[in-house]
């Protein structure tokens, strides 16, 4: 491993994590740590990372940092569902694999056409997906564009934007008829667990956010599969990702 997290998440809360990202951040310590002597031995000649989230993953500032690094570096920005696809063009035509990039593309466009296809027409449900619980994050990036497709209506997240934080009383005043538990990084049985403790304002479910909803990948496809069999029920086929009911949300 050439990156490791400074903050081992593994076994603490939401909360916590949230608290030691803060704290990191407030005394300048870096999120990650770099092997440097490792990649220069390495010697990649192409090196991928992001600029998205500086709390989610090393980032182009992390690996500028690098020095006497001899390759090319590609620093990824994705913000909406067709900014991944063309990341995913863009890498294929770098990695001379463009024809499987565009199989890959356009597995993705069949996907989600076929979920939206299967709601169109219906009422949107209104929905909050939690990208993190403590703090509550609303999302942002490509997610209500997920929700909108899904035939779904986000009621406090902000397509193409950052995710931000808010409280579980605004998301009970936004009244949304479905929560979505997914926090970035979270599977669903993680998410689950934690949100038990939660008093939902509505009906929850808790997902696999970090396969299919918090990183900028083909998966997403599959995430706005999903949500419209959360949404409608009725009308859109489970896909069979994971997912939990959460016993405890109330009406």
């Amino acid at each position: 491993m050439v990156t490791a997290s400074r903050v081992d998440t593994s076994t603490l809360s939401s909360e916590d994590i949230d608290e030691a990202v803060r704290d990191a951040v407030l005394s300048g310590q870096a999120l990650y740590a770099v092997d440097e002597e490792l990649i220069r031995e390495l010697r990649p000649d192409l090196v991928i990372t992001q600029d998205l989230c500086h709390v989610c993953a090393v980032s182009g500032d992390d690996v500028g940092r690098i020095r006497s690094l001899d390759a090319e570096v590609i620093s990824l920005d994705p913000r909406t569902i067709a900014d991944v696809e063309a990341t995913v063009e863009l890498l294929g035509e770098r990695l001379d694999a463009a024809a499987a990039a565009q199989e890959v593309v356009g597995g993705m466009h069949r996907t989600i056409e076929d979920a939206s296809a299967a709601v169109a027409g219906l009422e949107p449900v209104s929905v909050f997906v939690a990208e993190w619980l403590e703090p509550p994050f609303a999302a942002g990036h490509w997610v209500p564009e997920m929700v909108a497709l899904a035939g779904g209506r986000e009621v406090l997240g902000r397509a193409g934007g950052p995710s931000f934080p808010v409280t579980w009383d605004d998301v009970a005043a936004a009244a949304p008829e479905v929560v979505v538990v997914a926090p970035c990084g979270f599977d669903a049985e993680r998410a689950a667990a934690e949100a038990r403790s939660i008093a939902f304002p509505c009906p929850a479910v808790a997902v696999e956010a970090d396969s299919y909803y918090s990183r900028p990948a083909p998966r997403l496809a599959g995430g706005v599969a999903q949500l419209a069999h959360i949404l409608h029920p009725a009308a859109a086929p489970d896909p069979g990702l994971p997912a939990i009911a959460l016993a405890g949300a109330r009406a």
